[in-house]
Protein backbone atom coordinates (compact mmCIF):
# COMPACT_ATOMS: atom_id res chain seq x y z
CA UNK A 1 0.00 0.00 0.00
CA UNK A 2 2.83 2.02 0.78
CA UNK A 3 4.99 1.46 -2.51
CA UNK A 4 3.38 3.96 -4.90
CA UNK A 5 3.78 7.10 -2.04
CA UNK A 6 7.52 5.82 -1.68
CA UNK A 7 8.11 5.88 -5.67
CA UNK A 8 6.21 9.61 -5.83
CA UNK A 9 8.83 10.80 -3.60
CA UNK A 10 11.49 9.08 -4.84
CA UNK A 11 10.79 10.88 -8.53
CA UNK A 12 10.43 14.37 -6.87
CA UNK A 13 13.69 14.40 -5.10
CA UNK A 14 15.57 13.08 -8.41
CA UNK A 15 13.79 16.35 -9.93
CA UNK A 16 14.59 18.31 -7.03
CA UNK A 17 17.95 16.79 -7.39
CA UNK A 18 18.02 17.78 -11.40
CA UNK A 19 17.20 21.20 -10.90
CA UNK A 20 19.65 22.19 -8.52
CA UNK A 21 22.31 20.75 -10.61
CA UNK A 22 20.93 22.69 -13.31
CA UNK A 23 20.66 25.60 -11.22
CA UNK A 24 24.55 24.96 -10.30
CA UNK A 25 25.89 24.28 -14.03
CA UNK A 26 23.84 27.64 -14.65
CA UNK A 27 26.02 29.71 -11.75
CA UNK A 28 29.05 27.63 -13.11
CA UNK A 29 28.43 29.20 -16.40
CA UNK A 30 27.02 32.82 -15.59
CA UNK A 31 30.22 32.85 -13.26
CA UNK A 32 32.69 32.09 -15.90
CA UNK A 33 30.98 34.48 -19.05
CA UNK A 34 30.82 37.46 -16.34
CA UNK A 35 33.66 39.67 -16.56
CA UNK A 36 36.80 38.91 -14.92
CA UNK A 37 38.04 41.38 -12.03
CA UNK A 38 40.03 44.60 -12.93
CA UNK A 39 43.58 43.62 -12.63
CA UNK A 40 45.56 44.88 -9.31
CA UNK A 41 47.27 48.10 -9.93
CA UNK A 42 50.56 48.35 -10.89
CA UNK A 43 52.92 48.67 -7.91
CA UNK A 44 54.47 52.36 -7.44
CA UNK A 45 58.29 52.44 -7.60
CA UNK A 46 59.28 52.36 -4.70
CA UNK A 47 62.31 55.55 -5.07
CA UNK A 48 58.96 56.78 -6.70
CA UNK A 49 60.84 57.78 -10.02
CA UNK A 50 58.70 59.56 -12.14
CA UNK A 51 56.08 57.35 -14.36
CA UNK A 52 56.47 57.50 -18.13
CA UNK A 53 53.86 59.72 -19.23
CA UNK A 54 52.81 62.00 -21.76
CA UNK A 55 54.76 65.54 -20.79
CA UNK A 56 52.50 67.83 -19.73
CA UNK A 57 52.44 71.45 -18.64
CA UNK A 58 52.09 71.14 -14.54
CA UNK A 59 49.20 73.31 -13.49
CA UNK A 60 49.21 74.66 -9.70
CA UNK A 61 46.72 73.10 -8.00
CA UNK A 62 46.11 75.51 -5.83
CA UNK A 63 43.29 74.35 -3.04
CA UNK A 64 41.38 76.80 -0.77
CA UNK A 65 39.67 76.49 2.11
CA UNK A 66 36.02 78.69 1.93
CA UNK A 67 35.15 82.04 2.90
CA UNK A 68 34.01 82.63 6.50
CA UNK A 69 30.97 83.89 4.71
CA UNK A 70 30.60 80.53 3.08
CA UNK A 71 32.17 78.03 5.95
CA UNK A 72 29.16 75.41 5.11
CA UNK A 73 30.98 74.06 1.72
CA UNK A 74 34.53 74.36 0.25
CA UNK A 75 34.89 76.76 -2.25
CA UNK A 76 37.44 76.28 -5.13
CA UNK A 77 39.25 79.51 -5.12
CA UNK A 78 41.81 78.67 -8.02
CA UNK A 79 43.28 81.64 -10.00
CA UNK A 80 41.40 82.00 -13.60
CA UNK A 81 44.76 80.62 -15.84
CA UNK A 82 45.51 77.89 -13.53
CA UNK A 83 43.87 74.31 -14.01
CA UNK A 84 44.06 71.05 -12.34
CA UNK A 85 45.92 68.11 -13.38
CA UNK A 86 44.65 65.08 -14.79
CA UNK A 87 42.69 63.13 -11.72
CA UNK A 88 42.19 59.46 -12.81
CA UNK A 89 44.50 57.21 -14.70
CA UNK A 90 43.76 53.79 -14.73
CA UNK A 91 47.06 52.92 -16.17
CA UNK A 92 50.26 54.16 -14.39
CA UNK A 93 52.12 53.98 -17.73
CA UNK A 94 49.17 55.62 -19.83
CA UNK A 95 48.61 59.18 -20.74
CA UNK A 96 46.47 61.26 -17.81
CA UNK A 97 43.48 62.11 -18.99
CA UNK A 98 41.79 65.37 -17.86
CA UNK A 99 38.45 64.88 -16.03
CA UNK A 100 36.65 66.99 -13.50
CA UNK A 101 37.35 67.09 -9.73
CA UNK A 102 36.62 64.48 -7.64
CA UNK A 103 32.90 64.37 -6.27
CA UNK A 104 33.18 65.15 -2.69
CA UNK A 105 32.59 62.52 -0.10
CA UNK A 106 30.64 62.93 2.76
CA UNK A 107 33.03 64.73 5.33
CA UNK A 108 33.88 62.43 8.76
CA UNK A 109 31.90 64.05 11.53
CA UNK A 110 34.05 65.97 13.93
CA UNK A 111 35.85 63.88 16.76
CA UNK A 112 35.24 65.29 20.07
CA UNK A 113 38.62 65.88 21.45
CA UNK A 114 40.29 62.73 23.03
CA UNK A 115 37.40 60.06 21.84
CA UNK A 116 38.73 59.26 19.28
CA UNK A 117 40.71 56.33 18.21
CA UNK A 118 44.52 56.38 17.72
CA UNK A 119 46.06 56.22 14.06
CA UNK A 120 46.68 52.77 12.92
CA UNK A 121 50.47 51.64 14.84
CA UNK A 122 53.52 50.83 12.41
CA UNK A 123 54.16 51.97 8.83
CA UNK A 124 51.18 53.04 6.19
CA UNK A 125 51.54 50.67 3.07
CA UNK A 126 48.95 51.82 0.15
CA UNK A 127 46.74 49.59 -1.88
CA UNK A 128 50.15 48.64 -3.67
CA UNK A 129 52.17 48.07 -0.39
CA UNK A 130 54.47 50.53 -0.51
CA UNK A 131 55.05 52.11 2.57
CA UNK A 132 55.59 55.76 3.33
CA UNK A 133 58.60 56.99 4.48
CA UNK A 134 59.66 60.54 5.37
CA UNK A 135 59.75 62.68 2.75
CA UNK A 136 57.74 60.50 0.52
CA UNK A 137 54.94 61.75 -1.52
CA UNK A 138 51.33 61.24 -0.95
CA UNK A 139 49.80 57.79 -1.68
CA UNK A 140 47.18 57.85 -3.87
CA UNK A 141 48.43 60.36 -6.43
CA UNK A 142 47.77 60.39 -10.94
CA UNK A 143 51.06 60.18 -12.48
CA UNK A 144 50.78 63.85 -13.13
CA UNK A 145 50.29 64.88 -9.45
CA UNK A 146 53.53 62.92 -8.77
CA UNK A 147 55.70 64.69 -11.14
CA UNK A 148 54.34 68.16 -9.94
CA UNK A 149 55.60 66.74 -6.59
CA UNK A 150 59.24 65.75 -8.12
CA UNK A 151 59.58 69.01 -10.13
CA UNK A 152 58.47 70.83 -6.55
CA UNK A 153 61.02 68.60 -4.95
CA UNK A 154 63.98 69.45 -7.38
CA UNK A 155 63.14 73.24 -6.48
CA UNK A 156 62.85 72.25 -2.99
CA UNK A 157 66.74 71.28 -3.32
CA UNK A 158 67.87 73.55 -5.54
CA UNK A 159 71.12 75.71 -4.29
CA UNK A 160 69.93 79.35 -5.15
CA UNK A 161 72.59 81.67 -6.83
CA UNK A 162 73.30 85.02 -7.35
CA UNK A 163 72.94 85.24 -10.79
CA UNK A 164 68.82 83.16 -10.14
CA UNK A 165 67.81 86.34 -7.39
CA UNK A 166 69.81 84.94 -4.22
CA UNK A 167 70.21 88.22 -1.75
CA UNK A 168 71.13 90.54 -1.22
CA UNK A 169 70.24 89.60 2.03
CA UNK A 170 69.00 86.02 3.31
CA UNK A 171 69.10 83.52 5.75
CA UNK A 172 69.90 80.35 3.47
CA UNK A 173 69.87 79.79 0.23
CA UNK A 174 67.77 76.26 -0.34
CA UNK A 175 64.67 75.29 1.53
CA UNK A 176 66.22 71.75 2.29
CA UNK A 177 68.94 73.68 4.34
CA UNK A 178 66.27 74.62 7.15
CA UNK A 179 63.84 71.95 6.38
CA UNK A 180 65.59 68.49 6.02
CA UNK A 181 64.92 66.15 9.83
CA UNK A 182 63.58 62.96 9.34
CA UNK A 183 63.33 63.40 5.17
CA UNK A 184 63.51 66.10 2.77
CA UNK A 185 60.40 68.67 4.08
CA UNK A 186 61.16 68.29 7.37
CA UNK A 187 62.21 70.65 10.59
CA UNK A 188 65.51 71.63 12.14
CA UNK A 189 67.64 72.90 14.80
CA UNK A 190 68.14 76.18 12.36
CA UNK A 191 66.91 79.09 13.80
CA UNK A 192 66.04 82.53 12.36
CA UNK A 193 65.63 85.81 14.34
CA UNK A 194 62.77 87.94 14.86
CA UNK A 195 62.52 91.61 16.41
CA UNK A 196 60.13 94.22 17.35
CA UNK A 197 60.34 97.29 19.23
CA UNK A 198 57.89 98.09 22.13
CA UNK A 199 58.38 102.26 22.00
CA UNK A 200 56.20 103.09 19.31
CA UNK A 201 57.34 104.76 15.97
CA UNK A 202 60.85 103.07 16.15
CA UNK A 203 60.51 101.77 13.21
CA UNK A 204 58.33 101.32 10.82
CA UNK A 205 57.81 96.85 10.37
CA UNK A 206 56.26 97.60 6.72
CA UNK A 207 59.03 99.64 5.79
CA UNK A 208 61.48 98.43 3.08
CA UNK A 209 64.14 96.00 5.00
CA UNK A 210 62.87 97.38 8.10
CA UNK A 211 60.15 94.14 8.76
CA UNK A 212 59.96 92.00 11.78
CA UNK A 213 63.14 88.93 10.06
CA UNK A 214 66.99 89.58 10.18
CA UNK A 215 68.66 87.84 7.36
CA UNK A 216 72.27 86.69 9.28
CA UNK A 217 73.40 86.32 5.75
CA UNK A 218 74.20 88.45 2.30
CA UNK A 219 75.75 88.42 -1.12
CA UNK A 220 78.37 90.88 0.28
CA UNK A 221 79.84 91.90 3.53
CA UNK A 222 78.78 95.72 2.90
CA UNK A 223 75.03 94.20 2.63
CA UNK A 224 75.36 92.39 5.80
CA UNK A 225 72.01 93.71 8.39
CA UNK A 226 71.93 93.44 11.60
CA UNK A 227 69.53 94.59 14.57
CA UNK A 228 68.54 97.95 14.59
CA UNK A 229 69.04 100.05 17.87
CA UNK A 230 65.51 100.06 18.91
CA UNK A 231 64.62 96.90 18.64
CA UNK A 232 63.60 95.62 22.67
CA UNK A 233 62.54 92.06 21.60
CA UNK A 234 64.70 90.00 19.77
CA UNK A 235 63.75 86.24 19.82
CA UNK A 236 64.41 82.74 17.88
CA UNK A 237 61.65 81.05 15.29
CA UNK A 238 62.64 77.21 14.84
CA UNK A 239 62.16 75.72 11.42
CA UNK A 240 58.84 73.67 11.42
CA UNK A 241 58.21 70.37 9.71
CA UNK A 242 56.24 70.29 6.29
CA UNK A 243 54.72 67.23 6.04
CA UNK A 244 51.68 66.52 5.46
CA UNK A 245 50.61 70.12 4.70
CA UNK A 246 48.28 69.05 1.80
CA UNK A 247 46.08 67.36 4.36
CA UNK A 248 46.09 70.01 6.32
CA UNK A 249 45.08 72.83 3.45
CA UNK A 250 42.24 70.84 2.59
CA UNK A 251 40.86 70.44 6.05
CA UNK A 252 37.21 72.40 5.73
CA UNK A 253 37.22 76.07 7.16
CA UNK A 254 33.48 74.41 8.55
CA UNK A 255 35.65 72.32 10.80
CA UNK A 256 37.63 74.89 12.01
CA UNK A 257 35.15 77.29 13.26
CA UNK A 258 32.85 74.25 14.62
CA UNK A 259 36.27 73.23 16.86
CA UNK A 260 36.38 77.19 17.79
CA UNK A 261 33.29 76.97 19.16
CA UNK A 262 33.83 74.51 22.12
CA UNK A 263 36.05 76.38 24.07
CA UNK A 264 36.74 77.54 27.40
CA UNK A 265 37.47 74.75 29.25
CA UNK A 266 40.22 74.46 31.37
CA UNK A 267 40.51 78.89 30.85
CA UNK A 268 41.41 77.99 27.02
CA UNK A 269 39.91 80.16 24.75
CA UNK A 270 41.44 78.91 21.28
CA UNK A 271 40.80 81.85 18.29
CA UNK A 272 40.50 81.38 15.02
CA UNK A 273 43.44 83.91 13.52
CA UNK A 274 42.06 85.49 10.04
CA UNK A 275 43.88 86.31 7.61
CA UNK A 276 44.06 87.74 4.14
CA UNK A 277 45.09 85.46 1.21
CA UNK A 278 47.05 87.26 -1.22
CA UNK A 279 46.48 85.04 -3.80
CA UNK A 280 42.65 85.50 -3.72
CA UNK A 281 42.34 88.71 -1.63
CA UNK A 282 40.05 86.69 0.47
CA UNK A 283 39.70 86.35 4.36
CA UNK A 284 40.72 82.76 5.73
CA UNK A 285 41.70 81.03 8.67
CA UNK A 286 45.56 81.38 8.99
CA UNK A 287 46.76 77.61 9.65
CA UNK A 288 50.75 77.82 8.31
CA UNK A 289 53.58 79.38 10.64
CA UNK A 290 54.14 80.04 14.16
CA UNK A 291 51.16 82.58 14.26
CA UNK A 292 49.16 81.00 11.84
CA UNK A 293 50.33 84.10 9.44
CA UNK A 294 49.54 82.19 6.14
CA UNK A 295 45.89 80.34 4.75
CA UNK A 296 47.10 78.80 1.86
CA UNK A 297 50.71 77.10 0.74
CA UNK A 298 50.95 79.57 -1.90
CA UNK A 299 51.42 82.23 0.55
CA UNK A 300 53.65 80.25 2.76
CA UNK A 301 55.77 79.38 -0.24
CA UNK A 302 55.95 83.09 -1.73
CA UNK A 303 56.91 84.69 1.26
CA UNK A 304 59.56 82.69 2.39
CA UNK A 305 60.99 83.05 -1.28
CA UNK A 306 60.92 86.70 -0.75
CA UNK A 307 61.95 86.41 3.12
CA UNK A 308 64.10 83.70 3.55
CA UNK A 309 66.14 83.73 0.49
CA UNK A 310 65.48 86.99 -0.90
CA UNK A 311 63.91 85.80 -4.48
CA UNK A 312 61.08 88.09 -5.15
CA UNK A 313 58.04 86.80 -7.00
CA UNK A 314 54.46 87.93 -8.40
CA UNK A 315 52.69 87.81 -4.85
CA UNK A 316 55.77 89.64 -3.19
CA UNK A 317 57.62 91.55 -5.63
CA UNK A 318 59.97 93.84 -3.32
CA UNK A 319 63.08 93.07 -2.08
CA UNK A 320 64.51 93.52 1.06
CA UNK A 321 67.12 96.26 1.74
CA UNK A 322 69.63 95.67 3.90
CA UNK A 323 68.49 97.98 7.07
CA UNK A 324 66.01 99.84 4.92
CA UNK A 325 68.62 101.15 2.64
CA UNK A 326 68.08 101.58 -0.85
CA UNK A 327 71.28 102.43 -1.57
CA UNK A 328 72.92 99.55 -0.76
CA UNK A 329 69.59 97.54 -2.17
CA UNK A 330 70.21 99.18 -5.69
CA UNK A 331 74.30 98.18 -5.84
CA UNK A 332 73.83 95.36 -4.82
CA UNK A 333 70.19 93.44 -6.33
CA UNK A 334 71.05 93.12 -10.15
CA UNK A 335 68.32 90.72 -10.78
CA UNK A 336 64.68 92.52 -12.85
CA UNK A 337 62.08 91.79 -9.90
CA UNK A 338 60.36 89.57 -9.87
CA UNK A 339 63.12 87.12 -9.58
CA UNK A 340 61.00 84.29 -9.96
CA UNK A 341 58.68 84.16 -12.98
CA UNK A 342 56.63 81.53 -14.68
CA UNK A 343 57.95 80.90 -18.37
CA UNK A 344 56.07 79.26 -20.99
CA UNK A 345 55.45 75.57 -20.18
CA UNK A 346 56.57 76.13 -16.50
CA UNK A 347 55.24 77.10 -13.47
CA UNK A 348 57.52 80.04 -10.96
CA UNK A 349 59.19 78.24 -8.75
CA UNK A 350 58.05 78.92 -5.50
CA UNK A 351 54.95 77.53 -7.46
CA UNK A 352 56.37 74.02 -7.99
CA UNK A 353 57.35 74.17 -4.56
CA UNK A 354 54.06 74.45 -2.77
CA UNK A 355 52.74 71.51 -5.16
CA UNK A 356 56.31 69.84 -3.47
CA UNK A 357 54.55 71.00 0.32
CA UNK A 358 51.01 70.26 -0.49
CA UNK A 359 51.69 66.69 -1.83
CA UNK A 360 54.25 65.51 0.86
CA UNK A 361 53.20 63.01 2.69
CA UNK A 362 52.52 63.38 6.04
CA UNK A 363 54.28 61.36 8.90
CA UNK A 364 53.65 57.50 9.67
CA UNK A 365 52.80 57.01 13.16
CA UNK A 366 54.63 54.25 15.06
CA UNK A 367 53.18 52.29 17.31
CA UNK A 368 51.47 53.74 20.43
CA UNK A 369 52.18 52.84 24.10
CA UNK A 370 49.29 51.40 25.80
CA UNK A 371 46.99 53.60 27.63
CA UNK A 372 48.95 56.66 25.74
CA UNK A 373 46.37 58.26 24.00
CA UNK A 374 43.73 58.29 27.53
CA UNK A 375 46.43 59.45 29.59
CA UNK A 376 46.79 62.00 26.65
CA UNK A 377 43.27 63.26 27.13
CA UNK A 378 42.46 62.99 30.87
CA UNK A 379 45.66 65.28 31.50
CA UNK A 380 44.03 68.15 29.04
CA UNK A 381 46.38 67.67 25.69
CA UNK A 382 43.84 66.82 23.35
CA UNK A 383 41.88 70.39 23.99
CA UNK A 384 44.40 72.49 22.07
CA UNK A 385 46.06 69.23 20.18
CA UNK A 386 42.97 68.36 19.18
CA UNK A 387 43.79 64.25 17.68
CA UNK A 388 41.94 64.75 14.72
CA UNK A 389 40.06 66.79 12.55
CA UNK A 390 38.09 66.33 9.30
CA UNK A 391 39.56 67.07 5.88
CA UNK A 392 36.98 68.54 2.74
CA UNK A 393 36.72 68.12 -0.50
CA UNK A 394 39.20 68.33 -2.75
CA UNK A 395 39.72 68.28 -6.20
CA UNK A 396 42.59 65.87 -5.16
CA UNK A 397 41.47 62.64 -4.49
CA UNK A 398 44.26 61.90 -2.27
CA UNK A 399 43.44 64.74 -0.46
CA UNK A 400 39.63 65.11 -0.32
CA UNK A 401 37.85 64.14 2.80
CA UNK A 402 40.68 62.65 4.50
CA UNK A 403 40.98 62.61 8.48
CA UNK A 404 44.00 64.32 8.89
CA UNK A 405 45.69 63.05 12.31
CA UNK A 406 47.86 65.99 13.39
CA UNK A 407 47.21 66.72 17.01
CA UNK A 408 46.06 70.47 16.89
CA UNK A 409 43.16 72.67 16.64
CA UNK A 410 44.94 75.11 14.12
CA UNK A 411 44.01 77.73 16.56
CA UNK A 412 45.96 81.32 18.49
CA UNK A 413 46.23 80.33 21.73
CA UNK A 414 47.77 82.81 24.50
CA UNK A 415 50.72 81.52 26.10
CA UNK A 416 51.46 84.07 28.85
CA UNK A 417 55.23 84.76 29.57
CA UNK A 418 55.66 81.73 26.76
CA UNK A 419 55.01 84.28 24.09
CA UNK A 420 57.92 86.18 22.03
CA UNK A 421 56.18 90.06 22.47
CA UNK A 422 56.19 89.43 17.97
CA UNK A 423 52.40 90.76 16.58
CA UNK A 424 52.20 88.92 12.86
CA UNK A 425 49.14 88.24 11.08
CA UNK A 426 46.19 88.36 13.91
CA UNK A 427 48.30 87.35 16.55
CA UNK A 428 49.28 89.52 19.38
CA UNK A 429 52.47 88.88 21.54
CA UNK A 430 51.18 86.17 23.62
CA UNK A 431 49.61 84.04 21.04
CA UNK A 432 50.63 81.20 18.91
CA UNK A 433 48.72 78.83 17.15
CA UNK A 434 48.51 75.28 18.41
CA UNK A 435 51.90 73.24 16.65
CA UNK A 436 50.57 69.96 15.49
CA UNK A 437 52.61 66.81 17.05
CA UNK A 438 51.93 64.11 14.64
CA UNK A 439 55.88 63.51 13.47
CA UNK A 440 57.30 64.67 17.20
CA UNK A 441 59.95 62.09 16.88
CA UNK A 442 61.87 63.82 14.15
CA UNK A 443 60.96 67.37 15.19
CA UNK A 444 63.04 68.35 18.03
CA UNK A 445 64.12 71.14 19.15
CA UNK A 446 60.28 71.83 20.05
CA UNK A 447 58.60 75.29 20.81
CA UNK A 448 58.56 78.28 18.81
CA UNK A 449 62.12 79.32 19.91
CA UNK A 450 63.32 75.70 20.02
CA UNK A 451 64.30 75.74 23.58
CA UNK A 452 63.21 72.94 24.47
CA UNK A 453 65.00 69.64 23.69
CA UNK A 454 62.71 67.27 25.04
CA UNK A 455 59.14 67.00 24.94
CA UNK A 456 59.02 66.74 29.06
CA UNK A 457 61.05 70.01 28.92
CA UNK A 458 58.44 71.82 25.98
CA UNK A 459 55.32 70.17 28.44
CA UNK A 460 56.86 72.18 31.43
CA UNK A 461 57.19 75.23 29.62
CA UNK A 462 53.91 75.88 29.54
CA UNK A 463 52.07 79.51 30.60
CA UNK A 464 49.03 81.07 30.32
CA UNK A 465 45.98 78.97 28.40
CA UNK A 466 48.50 76.39 29.03
CA UNK A 467 49.08 76.40 32.30
CA UNK A 468 46.51 74.24 34.16
CA UNK A 469 47.23 71.25 31.44
CA UNK A 470 50.52 71.77 32.43
CA UNK A 471 50.29 71.51 36.39
CA UNK A 472 48.03 68.65 35.95
CA UNK A 473 51.30 67.18 34.07
CA UNK A 474 53.21 67.81 36.83
CA UNK A 475 51.29 65.90 39.41
CA UNK A 476 52.04 63.13 37.56
CA UNK A 477 54.58 60.46 38.32
CA UNK A 478 57.45 59.28 36.61
CA UNK A 479 56.32 56.65 35.01
CA UNK A 480 52.67 58.34 34.15
CA UNK A 481 54.46 61.49 32.78
CA UNK A 482 57.48 59.32 30.41
CA UNK A 483 54.21 57.33 29.43
CA UNK A 484 52.78 60.58 28.14
CA UNK A 485 55.98 61.86 26.28
CA UNK A 486 56.21 57.77 24.40
CA UNK A 487 53.28 58.42 23.20
CA UNK A 488 53.46 61.91 21.57
CA UNK A 489 56.75 60.49 20.04
CA UNK A 490 54.58 58.04 18.54
CA UNK A 491 52.46 60.34 16.70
Amino acid sequence: MNTPRVAVVIVLLCSALEVSAVSVSLAATVSQTSTPPAPPAAPVPSNFNRPPTTPVVPPVVNVQPPTTENASSVVKQVPAVRTYPPLHTDDPGAKPTVSGPTPPKPPNPPTPSGTAPPPPPGSTPTANNVTVQYGDPLPGLTNAQRNLFLDGKDGFMKVQTVEGGLGPIFNRDSCVACHSAGGVGGGSVVNTTRFWSKEPGQFDPLAPGAGLLLHDRAIAPEAQAFLPRSASIITQRNSTPLFGLGLIEAISEFTIVSNARKYPNDQIHGRIGYVRDIVTGGIMSGRFGWKAQHGSLIAFSADAYRNEMGITNKFFPTENAPNGNLELLAKYDKVLDPEDQATPGHLAEFESVANFMRFLAPPTPGPAPLGGLALFTSVGCAQCHTPMLSGGSSPVAALSSKPVWLYSDLLLHDMGSLGDGISQGAANGNEFRTPPLWGASQSAPYLHDGRAPTIDAAIRAHEGEGRIVRDRYLKLNAAQQKLLSDFVLSL
